[in-house]
C-alpha cells in the first residue's frame, strides 16, 4: 500500500510518524488515533480510513498526495484541519497529469504554488531511504498505486498510459523494473495483456 511506503519513507527519514490504513487491525488503528490526538509533533500518514467520521482536534497541516477520487473526498480529506475554530491548511500535491482535478475545485479557496526547487542533498536521502524499504511494501504500493488509478475514470481509461504513469511510480521507488502483479489481479483490473506491465 502507498500509505505504508509513504509512512515507512518518512521513518526512514528519522521523522516520528505513524500509519493507519485498513490493512491494520481496527484495535492499531485506534490505539495510534489516540496517541495521534494526544501528541504534538507526530506525523499520522492514512489511507481514507480518515477522511470521514475521525475527529482529531488539533491537526494544523493535511497534505494529499495524489489525486482525490472526486471533491466531496478531497473536501472530506481536509476536513481533518482546522476544526472547531483552529486555524488549519491544506496542501494537495498533484502530479502534473493530475492537474485536470484542479478544475472541479476552482470554486474553493485553493491556489497554486509554485514547485519548489529540488535541493540534491535532499534527493540523496530520499533515495537512499527508499533503498531501505523493504521489496515487498514496494510491490504492494505499486500494486495499490495502479488500483487507484485505475479506478479513477479521468486515468484509468488509457489503460496504456495507466501502465506508462505506473511505471513511472515505480522507478521513483528506484525499481529498475515493476513488480510483477498476479495474472488473477490483472484480470480484475482489466489489464490483461497491457504492454509494460509484468505477470506472475
Amino acid at each position: 500500500m502507498v500509505t505504508k511506503l509513504v509512512a515507512e519513507l518518512l521513518g526512514e527519514l528519522n521523522l516520528n510518524v505513524r500509519e493507519i490504513h485498513s490493512r491494520k487491525p481496527q484495535s492499531y488503528r485506534t490505539r495510534v488515533s489516540d496517541e495521534f490526538r494526544q501528541s504534538t509533533g507526530l506525523i499520522l500518514v492514512s489511507s481514507d480510513v480518515s477522511a470521514r467520521g475521525v475527529d482529531y482536534p488539533d491537526v494544523t497541516l493535511v497534505v494529499q498526495i495524489g489525486v482525490p477520487a472526486d471533491r466531496q473526498q478531497y473536501i472530506h480529506r481536509l476536513g481533518r484541519t482546522g476544526r472547531k475554530g483552529k486555524e488549519g491548511q491544506g496542501i494537495l500535491l498533484l502530479a502534473p497529469w493530475e492537474e485536470f482535478f484542479l478544475s472541479t475545485i476552482k470554486d474553493l479557496p485553493v491556489s497554486k504554488a509554485p514547485v519548489p526547487l529540488l535541493d540534491p542533498e535532499a534527493k540523496k536521502k530520499v533515495e537512499r531511504a527508499l533503498a531501505h524499504i523493504d521489496m515487498k511494501t514496494k510491490e504492494s504500493a505499486y500494486q495499490a498505486w495502479l488500483g487507484y488509478y485505475n479506478s479513477n475514470r479521468a486515468i484509468g481509461k488509457d489503460k496504456y498510459r495507466l501502465v506508462e504513469l505506473a511505471n513511472e511510480f515505480s522507478r521513483t521507488m528506484g525499481l529498475d523494473n515493476p513488480p510483477a502483479i498476479s495474472k488473477l489481479v490483472l484480470g480484475k483490473m482489466g489489464l490483461k495483456n497491457i504492454p509494460g506491465l509484468r505477470s506472475k
